[in-house]
């Protein structure tokens, strides 16, 4: 629940202008991608999943890497297309892990769909920090991550479809 409210003061420190704005937006995105993993961390090793939790954490997460994909391409820091492919398929895959959820079949995420989240995460977090580092351009780095993270979403949503595929075409029938 924390992310979810996180995502309207994230979106606010990221319109301040200059490097206070790149700062605090980056800092706060870096936060609740920690919590992220951290509040999935603590669920799975005090077996305290909860079906409101399940609901939870990819909407969170969804909302939060769609609000800064959604800043970073207004502020023509990051390509639009890499952004219509990763909102594109979290909204697919979402409506398929719901659509599959219905039909009592459950798909587990898969080892490269981890991957693409954590690179993607780092990958928005060096974008939103915007600064060099010892002489490396985050902003530089956060781009090619963000083209990495890209490619393994096409992967990772492609497995996704393809193990659903059967289940998909028998829903067709009748």
């Amino acid at each position: 629940m924390a992310r979810v409210l996180l995502i309207p003061v994230f979106m606010g420190t990221f319109l301040i202008p200059g490097d206070l704005g790149h700062w605090l937006s980056g800092t706060l995105f870096i936060i609740a991608a920690i919590t992220d993993w951290f509040d999935g961390y603590l669920a799975r090793s005090r077996n305290e999943v909860t079906p409101f939790g399940r609901f939870l954490d990819p909407v969170a997460d969804k909302l939060l890497v769609a609000s800064a994909l959604v800043l970073l391409v207004s502020a023509d820091m990051a390509p639009a297309l890499l952004a219509i492919i990763i909102i594109g398929r979290e909204i697919t895959i979402g409506a398929l892990r719901e659509w599959l959820a219905q039909r009592a079949t459950i798909v587990h995420v898969s080892l490269i769909a981890k991957w693409k989240t954590a690179i993607q995460m780092i990958a928005i977090s060096s974008l939103l920090l915007h600064v060099s580092v010892f002489g490396i351009s985050l902003h530089e780095v956060g781009l090619a991550l963000l083209w990495l993270a890209a490619a393994l979403t096409l992967w990772s949503g492609y497995e996704y479809i393809r193990d659903a595929w059967p289940e998909l075409m028998g829903g067709m029938e009748g």
